[in-house]
Order: C-alpha cells, then structure tokens, then sequence
C-alpha cells in the first residue's frame, strides 16, 4: 500500500468507531501518525448509544498495531479548551498536525413541537460548533508551517432537507458554510478545506434500534432487514441501504493528498447519487 502520507500527522474527530475509525485507519495504512480525539459518552439527549472508552482504545490498538505513533484523548470537540489542549499535545508528541478531520457528530430526529432545547444544542454542538471548535484549534499551527489539508463532515442532509430533522440539517448546511469560509480565508497560506457530504453510512448512528423503529413503525421489534429496503428507496438514487465508512475515507484520502493540492472550498457527495435529486 502507498505510503504517501509517511511524515504526516492526521487528527481525526469522532474516532472511536464509525467513519472516524475507518479514516484514522486509512491514514494509518497509508503512514500517516495519527490523533484521536472522541468524547465517549452517551448523551441524554438522543435516543441511541455514542462510542465508548472501550472504542476509542481499539482504534487506538488497531493505528498502532499498523507501526504508526498514536495520540488518543476523550474530548468534546464543543469544548473549545479541550481542543485547543488537544493539538498543543499532538505538535509536542508529534510535531505537527498537518490533515484534520472534523469528522465527529450525532443525529436526532424529533417533529419540531417535539424538538426540545436539550437536543437542539446537542446536535448543533457537536455537528456545528466542534467543527468550529477543531478548525479554529488547528490552523494556527497549518498557518505557521504554511500547509494543511481540512476535511469536514457535512451530509446528503446539508444540501437538502428531511422533515423532523431540524437541528441536524441546520447543523450539516452550516458545516458546508462554514468550509467554505475558512476555505477562503486559509487559501494564501497553502491550506485547503473541503468537506464530504455522505448518505447513509452502515455505522451506529443509522444501525440502532430507535432507528429501526423509525423507519418500521408497524414492526413490534425491527432489524436491519426490515429497514435496508425502505432505505434503499427513500434516499439513495443508486439502490443501497447504506454505504460503508470506507467508502468516505477513500474520498478523504484524495482530499488530503497532493492529488487535490488545488481543490478548496467545495463539497464532495458520497451519497450513492441522493445528491442528483437536489438543485444544489
């Protein structure tokens, strides 16, 4: 496998299990030393489990079982000191940190009557504010070394739209906004920023039970096989429930390698073609 991010330092946000793990991984493979950041508790506001201590650790295991060095640390990416912390301890241990993925964020699904203040400021905290949070930690340090890649995550939801979904659309059309800002503004000093946009994903925050649920209102105990059709018609134009993580991390690579030097400020779908139903 290409090692062509040997000498390079990635952070990824949300790394204990989903899609976080799946491009911490794949920087790995490809030589990268790796920071991991994830908060490990579950939140009362949503209705399904978040990573665990347990997750973050066999991330962990699995970077430096690939002879990469690894910096793991439980943090709230919506607290803005605890990122700050963050990347001053990964450009001591590790000297830099030269790609950052803003990966981490929840999702919560309630009828705007129903919609209360508690999972209103969890889901923009985490999707919103701790990509503002890991961004504004980072490019500092991009800023002085004069290089850095930035990849966010938005979602299919951050150029369209879903009902009962309010605060994770907000959050995933700001994220988009929000990329292309700091794009803007980092573009003198050799930095890109761009984000992904993916579908669904075969990772917890589409595989629980409360989603089954959602989906399968008329089953008294829904799985996975009772939902993946309904998936595959509803959002993706190409006919898969759901596609996975590795699937994003492929196009995080390109995003952060010398490939994609001159690419900033946009947006990529990996979306199985949800993308082409929208105007945007």
């Amino acid at each position: 496998m290409s090692q062509e991010f040997q000498g390079r330092v990635a952070l990824v946000t949300g790394a204990a299990r989903g899609q976080g793990r799946a491009h911490a991984l794949a920087f790995a493979e490809r030589g990268a030393d790796i920071v991991l950041c994830d908060r490990c508790e579950d939140s009362a506001a949503l209705d399904y489990p978040l990573g665990t201590r347990a997750d973050l650790a066999h991330t962990a295991e699995l970077v430096t079982a690939l002879g990469r060095r690894c910096v793991s640390v439980r943090a709230d990416t919506a607290d803005r000191a605890a990122m700050d912390a963050l990347v001053r301890r990964a450009e001591d241990e590790l000297g830099s940190v030269d790609i950052a993925v803003a990966n981490a964020g929840v999702t919560g699904v309630a009828p705007i009557g129903e919609h209360t203040t508690e999972l209103w400021h969890e889901v923009i905290g985490s999707n919103l504010t701790g990509v503002f949070n890991t961004l504004a930690a980072v490019t500092p340090g991009m800023i002085a070394r004069k290089y850095g890649r930035i990849i966010t995550t938005s979602s299919m939801m951050g150029r369209g739209a879903s009902p009962a979904m309010a605060s994770y659309v907000a959050s995933k059309w700001g994220v988009i906004g929000l990329t292309k800002s700091l794009a803007m503004e980092l573009a003198p000093h050799g930095i890109t920023v761009n984000s992904v946009a993916p579908g669904n994903i075969a990772t917890p925050m589409v595989q629980n039970d409360a989603m089954y649920r959602r989906f399968r209102p008329d089953l008294a105990d829904p799985a996975w096989e009772d939902v993946a059709p309904v998936l595959a018609g509803l959002t993706h134009l190409l006919p898969v429930a759901a596609l996975e993580p590795e699937e994003v991390s492929r196009v995080v690579l390109f995003l952060a390698a010398e490939a994609s030097a001159h690419l900033t400020g946009m947006v990529f779908p990996v979306d199985a073609g949800a993308g082409a139903k929208g105007n945007a």
